[in-house]
This record gives structure tokens, sequence and C-alpha cells, in this order.
């Protein structure tokens, strides 16, 4: 998972792949109170710490570089992994925490598919819901985070 996430991020990225699994697995076992419910919950958590510590270290990242410009990308074109020029992560991250509190199962859609790889039919086990439910989510999701990428978060709307 950590693998599949760090193959999009940009060439020279000072975070490797097993540092990132070593510092989300380092934040999970400081979680105390849960009860993990299966795989499919585990891998949910997984997405949610690794989203964290992404976004943390590119917060430390812009704090070191500050006015860097970093280029803005749709979600469709973070969908086409490669040689492509990575996401804003801390702009991704903006648009989803907006995104969260205006509906926030779209905002956990969205997490554990982009950051922890989870194919609809894992999401929609891990969010009880069924795979339409999540087709249609991860659909609206990524046109809404469109919107708040190239057009800002405040103009995205509903």
């Amino acid at each position: 998972m950590a693998q599949r996430h760090m193959d999009g991020e940009r060439p020279g990225h000072t975070l490797q792949a097993t540092a990132l699994v070593h510092e989300a697995y380092l934040r999970l076992i400081d979680i105390k109170r849960v009860s993990w419910q299966d795989q499919s919950h585990f891998f949910a958590m997984a997405a949610r710490v690794m989203r964290r510590v992404l976004v943390d270290h590119a917060r430390a990242k812009h704090y070191q570089k500050r006015g860097a410009g970093a280029h803005k990308v749709s979600l469709d074109e973070v969908e086409i992994i490669g040689a492509e020029p990575a996401v804003d992560i801390l702009a991704l991250d903006e648009a989803l925490e907006a995104l969260g509190q205006q509906d926030s199962r779209k905002g956990q859609v969205v997490e554990m598919r982009f950051f922890g790889g989870l194919t609809i039919e894992e999401t929609a086990t891990a969010l009880d819901v069924s795979v339409d439910t999540v087709m249609r989510d991860w659909r609206l999701a990524k046109a809404w985070l469109h919107r708040a990428l190239v057009h800002g978060v405040k103009s995205a709307g509903a």
C-alpha cells in the first residue's frame, strides 16, 4: 500500500515507502482504544494514518520552503500514476477536510481509495455500505475535489 502511494510521488521525494510504513506502524500502535473489526477496518485506519504522515511530511517540507509554488493537479490527473507531477498533498488535504465537513462518508471514501489504495469492494466493507454507494460517493467526491483543487475550496460548493 505504501509503495503504491509513494510511486505516485514526485521523483526525489525524501520519504521512502519503508519510512512511511514505519511511521504509520508507530502511530497505529499508539492507538489504544481501537477494536479491530476485520482486515478492511485495519486498512481503512492504515490509510488514514498514512494520509496524516504524508500531510505532516508535506507541511514540514512546505514550512522549510515557504512560497515554493507547488503545482496543483486535479484528482483525475493523480489517478494516472507514473512520471506525472505529484499531487499537492497540502491542497488535497485542505480540500478533503472541507469535503469531510460537508459529507464525512465521501471524505472517508477518498481517504480509503486514494491514500489507502483500497478497492471499491474493500471500501464498501469498511464503511458498511453497498458497492453502488461507494461508486457513487467516489464519483461525486472526485468531481467535488477537482473543482476545489482547480477553483479553490470555498467555491467548490456542496
